[in-house]
């Protein structure tokens, strides 16, 4: 990670990201993301990202709202959907899951979702990173993102 290159979101990020067509019902996608392990799933309008689904929203809103398994994932969908592009740092993920208290990003350049950037892909960054990019990703990152998470908050 060092030697001058600043990591970008691409060099971190999932590029297999699943999208949903956002009349499809909050049962199919709950199978959806099950049988392919993943925790969110972009929503789309028209072959464009108009928000996403994640695996919280099912127990927050479906749950909690007692919505039917055939309510259109649009009801549950988080939107307006924030995201970043490849190019940023990872800083820049990080500083804006910070301010709006949110674990996963999707990941988009020239208006097409390219992947997703999570919380947990920048502290996988800690396993394969030196001493003092330890020290700057916790500091700038991780200690941002996991603040509200606390239990000693």
């Amino acid at each position: 990670m060092s030697g001058g290159k600043t990591m970008t979101i691409a060099d971190v990020m999932t590029k297999s990201v699943i999208s949903v067509d956002s009349s499809m019902n909050v049962n199919e996608a709950a199978k959806m993301m099950e049988d392919a392990k993943v925790g969110a799933i972009i929503v789309m309008e028209n072959n464009t990202p108009v928000g996403i689904v994640t695996d919280r929203d099912f127990s927050a809103k479906i749950v909690a709202h007692a919505y039917p398994i055939t309510t259109p994932v649009k009801q549950i969908m988080s939107s307006p959907m924030f995201s970043v592009s490849s190019d940023e740092s990872i800083r820049s993920a990080a500083d804006l899951m910070h301010e709006r208290g949110i674990r996963k990003l999707p990941v988009i350049d020239n208006d097409v979702v390219v992947g997703i950037i999570t919380a947990s892909d920048i502290v996988n960054l800690l396993a394969v990173s030196t001493e003092d990019d330890i020290k700057d990703i916790y500091f700038h990152s991780v200690a941002k993102i996991f603040t509200n998470y606390s239990p000693y908050n």
